[in-house]
């Protein structure tokens, strides 16, 4: 049994976070941190967690976070670069679902994100936490930076055909399509039921925050410099990422056999049949990102289609994931939760 803490914990990942903790059978949930709510019962924010969780929200000054083995940032980014070094040095490993250590470039990262990065040396050791690629890695890591939400759909979709050699790197193209969640539970006049419901538009396609993240994944399976084109959307749906990928072929091999064998010790990346559709409905609320391979009128052009829940496996699922990992536990433990319909 090992103790976990949460910083940040009143947004859609922070509960996501504590709706999968509190089912997880080797840990225990030993704080929970807000500023705005502290003293509050995480079940009067959250009445979904009553009976589940029993925590009191506490101020991050006040909490034993240095107690836990454990904590999860589930933060804004820019917190976890302040906080995360102190934590470290008293023996707690570390989980950021913020973007503060997902890029190695500390002169791109500051250029995305408009701010100056306070902890460039934890940048050189955070693990980026995409099992399927890192679980080496992630076994022996103190920090974690957890992939975003599009670029695990995106990476997920792209990694066979890339690591390969079968397509052309220098086209291709990632159009993904987001819930209203992924812009996380702040009000703004962009996420409003009557601004985003019946709505559907693209935005970020001058350059979104995640393009260098998908990029720097692909360019280091590639073992070289990926050329891509990321168009994301907003859609009028609560969870899900959905990412349409175009890729040139270079090559010809079996490709619905490469995604086969590529992920087939992979518990939680499903390889659909050939002519199949994933649909965003299908993974809800569980960890499970869907993938089908396509070669429209037997073309030169590939699409693949992954689908994800971007809280689950796009945010606190994969940090589930990742802690399993990281303590040597089943690594589905807590995580086999059945996909809701309708």
């Amino acid at each position: 049994m090992i103790k976990a803490g949460i910083v940040g914990g009143t947004g859609y990942t922070g509960v996501e976070l504590l709706r999968l903790l509190a089912q997880h059978p080797e840990v225990e949930l030993l704080t929970i941190t807000s500023r705005g709510d502290a003293g509050m019962a995480v079940s009067e924010i959250f009445p979904s967690l009553r009976g589940a969780v029993n925590l009191v929200f506490s101020d991050p000054k006040d909490a034993p976070l240095e107690h836990c083995d454990v904590v999860f940032f589930a933060t804004p980014n820019g917190i976890a670069m302040q906080q995360a070094g102190k934590l470290l040095q008293a023996g707690v490993r570390v989980i950021d679902l913020s973007a503060d250590f997902r890029i190695k470039d500390i002169t791109e990262w500051e250029k995305w994100y408009a701010m100056e990065h306070t902890s460039p040396n934890l940048v050189v050791e955070a693990v980026y936490g995409l099992p399927e690629v890192n679980r080496d890695l992630i076994r022996q890591a103190r920090l974690i930076a957890n992939p975003g939400c599009y670029p695990t759909a995106t990476q997920l979709g792209f990694l066979p055909l890339i690591e390969s050699g079968c397509v052309d790197l220098n086209t291709l193209v990632a159009d993904a399509k987001s819930g209203v969640s992924g812009a996380g539970r702040k009000a703004e006049v962009s996420s409003l039921f009557s601004e985003a419901g019946d709505n559907f538009k693209a935005y970020g396609v001058s350059g979104h925050r995640h393009l260098p993240e998908i990029k720097q994944g692909l360019s280091k399976a590639a073992n070289a410099p990926v050329w891509l084109t990321f168009v994301p959307h907003l859609t009028p749906l609560i969870r899900g990422i959905h990412a349409t990928l175009y890729a040139r072929i270079k090559r010809e091999t079996d490709f619905q056999q490469l995604f086969e064998d590529r992920y087939a010790d992979e518990a939680f990346v499903d390889i659909l049949p050939p002519k199949s559709h994933p649909e965003t409905r299908s993974v809800r609320a569980s960890n499970t990102c869907r993938i089908a391979v396509h070669r429209p009128q037997g073309g030169d052009v590939l699409v693949v289609l992954s689908v994800i829940d971007n809280l689950v496996k796009g945010a606190a699922g994969q940090a589930v994931q990742n802690m399993n990992i990281m303590f040597n536990f089943n690594e589905l433990l807590g995580l086999t939760q059945i996909p809701l319909l309708p």
